[in-house]
């Protein structure tokens, strides 16, 4: 018998790509289209959830991908503070 794993990394793993992407994209669709301080709302919960899984992979990262997610971080909460405000 295995011993079971809560590591959450090790769950994250063996999510289904696909899936995850497919989530994601629904979730930044709905903070786009949805009006006002919802839409924000919704952004910044995925940005969130986007630092955290940065501030996990971040030294296993090599420097031109971590330039690139901060990129893409930055317009993530840009683009959901111009929705709020």
């Amino acid at each position: 018998m295995q011993p079971t794993q809560n590591d959450p990394l090790a769950r994250l793993a063996r999510l289904n790509p696909t899936a995850v992407f497919l989530g994601a994209l629904v979730l930044v669709l709905a903070g786009f289209f949805a009006p006002g301080i919802i839409g924000g709302a919704l952004l910044l919960v995925l940005a969130a959830g986007l630092v955290a899984l940065l501030v996990t992979t971040w030294p296993v990262q090599a420097p031109r991908t971590r330039l690139l997610r901060l990129l893409v971080l930055g317009l993530l909460i840009t683009a959901a503070l111009m929705k709020i405000f």
